[in-house]
Parts: structure tokens; sequence; C-alpha cells
């Protein structure tokens, strides 16, 4: 009888151990709050889900769905950089943003993760997203790097060779002021379009090839 009180006793104690910690875990400050609000989307990822390829939402039900894949180096450009973060998110096919809610937040829809292996790979599944022509528009895809360590920033958007926006002056400006490689020049394997993008870190600028 005395064994099974003391048993009792330990699952009282024990339950109440884990019914304080869940409220302490879910006991968010205002602070806390405001900087999920804030903070880059990068941010907002489950360590245990991202992996080495992520899937754009509804990218097998579009007319030109996109694998792009490549490896993120170190600043030499040969060291392949591993647990590299890198976020993109875009427009859909009418380019347009499809924006949501979630937690008080709102966020892009067509959006992904991936961290990059040992090789620095990486390979993201999604799809060419459409011009706004409303506002003149380029195709692009918008990606955030995030290293060990250190801040998240901002990649140039990457853009499509055959865009009809995509002019000879918009290239010309591209090559003298930013990076010619950010341009993506796509082939066609079956009904996947393919583009291979690397990306070199470097200490104060991001380089892509």
């Amino acid at each position: 009888m005395k064994k099974l009180i003391a048993l009792f006793t330990f699952v009282c104690v024990f339950g109440l151990q884990n019914l304080v910690t869940a409220q302490e875990s879910t006991d968010i400050s205002e602070e806390q709050k405001n900087a999920y609000l804030d903070r880059h989307p990068i941010y907002d990822y489950n360590e245990l889900q991202i992996s080495t390829t992520d899937s754009i939402p509804d990218f097998e039900s579009k007319q030109q769905p996109l694998k792009i894949t490549g490896t993120i180096y170190q600043s030499d450009g040969v060291t392949p950089a591993e647990g590299i973060i890198l976020y993109i998110e875009q427009a859909d096919e009418d380019g347009d943003f499809d924006v949501r809610k979630e937690n008080d937040k709102h966020y892009a829809h067509h959006r992904g993760w991936i961290k990059t292996d040992a090789n620095g790979r990486y390979t993201f599944y999604t799809f060419v997203p459409g011009n706004d022509r409303r506002y003149n528009q380029l195709s692009q895809l918008f990606p955030t790097i995030k290293e060990p360590s250190k801040t998240a920033y901002n990649l140039e958007s990457f853009l499509f060779d055959e865009d009809p926006l995509l002019t000879k002056l918009c290239r010309k400006r591209i090559a003298k002021k930013g990076d010619p490689t950010r341009i993506l020049k796509l082939t066609k394997k079956d009904n996947l379009l393919i583009v291979e993008k690397n990306i070199v870190l470097t200490s104060s600028t991001v380089a892509s090839n």
C-alpha cells in the first residue's frame, strides 16, 4: 500500500512539473511577440524539418515547374559551405504575392527554406513566377542567406533570361552595376525546367556564379 501511495505521489508531482513547464514555455512576452512579428521570415522555420531540399507550395500544379539547385561556397569560391540556410520567396504565376497570416504575422505563401549539406548543396522545387505588368515588375525569386553566427542578409533577386520585361537596357545595367549571373538560363527536361545556381559567400557582400 505504501508503494502504491509513493507511486501515486510521484506521478502527481511529475505531472505538475510538466504542467508548469508547459505553461512557462507558452508564456510569450510582448517583447518576444514583437520580435517574432518584426523579424525576417527566414527565421520562421522549423529546425527539425529543414533539410537540403524544399518544395515551394503548389509547384507541382503550376505551368512552369522549376528545379533550382546548386552549391554554396565559402569566400574562396572552392570550399563548400555547410549549414547555410537559404530562404526564397516569390510571387505566383500572375505576379501577385499570395499574402497570408499566421499568429498575427503576414507572410508570402510561396516560400521555402533549405540548409546546405557537407558538400554545400541545395535544391528547391518551385515554379517560374509571373510578371506584375501593372507595375512593370520583372519575374523574380527573392533569396536570403543566413550563415552560422551571422545576421541574415538578402541577395540580389534571381531573374529569368526569357523574361519579356528583361530588356537589353536592363541587362546592360545589371552587367554594369550588379551580378549578371543572377539571370537564370533555364533548360527543360521532360516537363521540368532546370537551372544550376551557385553562390559564393564573401565577408561583406555575396557574389554568385
